[in-house]
């Protein structure tokens, strides 16, 4: 028997990698393209238009996302009535992102502000039902402040 060659995780794929399923991956691709800047890196279309995969990049970060298949029971934030997966965006011009993001029709469920852990941070959901977290570290806060302040934001 001979050794295969094969990675068993292929170049540039992280660990943990999020698959979203999203009504019409084909016109989120675009979008995600025109507001966040994405790069789609593949494309695995299925019979009646529909892609199993496409594979956007987001930075450093891959993000694969698929149609619905109801009969399959894969279903969007939209087929459901929400979400509470909150994807985390990184980068170094968070108000550039953010505008962009919004002039593309993203819809702002948290206003971009300084935040008390250190990073300019707002959060918009996109009009596949995503909500992003959009975030620039300005300022390193150490760890006990943090959770000095969480504890008196949530209660504790």
């Amino acid at each position: 028997m001979t050794q295969s060659t094969v990675k068993a995780i292929p170049e540039g794929i992280h660990t943990i990698t999020p698959h979203i399923v999203i009504r019409d991956a084909g016109q989120a691709a675009d979008w995600y393209k025109q507001a966040f800047g994405a790069q789609e890196r593949g494309r695995i279309p299925v019979p009646g238009g529909k892609f199993m995969q496409i594979e956007m990049w987001f930075g450093d970060s891959p993000v694969m996302i698929a149609d619905e298949f109801p009969a399959a029971g894969v279903l969007s934030p939209q087929s459901i009535g929400g979400n509470p997966v909150v994807l985390h965006f990184s980068t170094e011009n968070v108000d550039a992102l953010w505008r962009r993001a919004i002039e593309a029709g993203a819809e702002i469920v948290q206003p971009l502000e300084e935040q008390f852990w250190g990073d300019r941070y707002g959060q918009i959901r996109d009009p596949f039902g995503y909500r992003w977290g959009l975030a620039q570290h300005v300022r390193d806060v150490p760890s006990e402040e943090v959770a000095r302040i969480a504890a008196t934001i949530f209660g504790g």
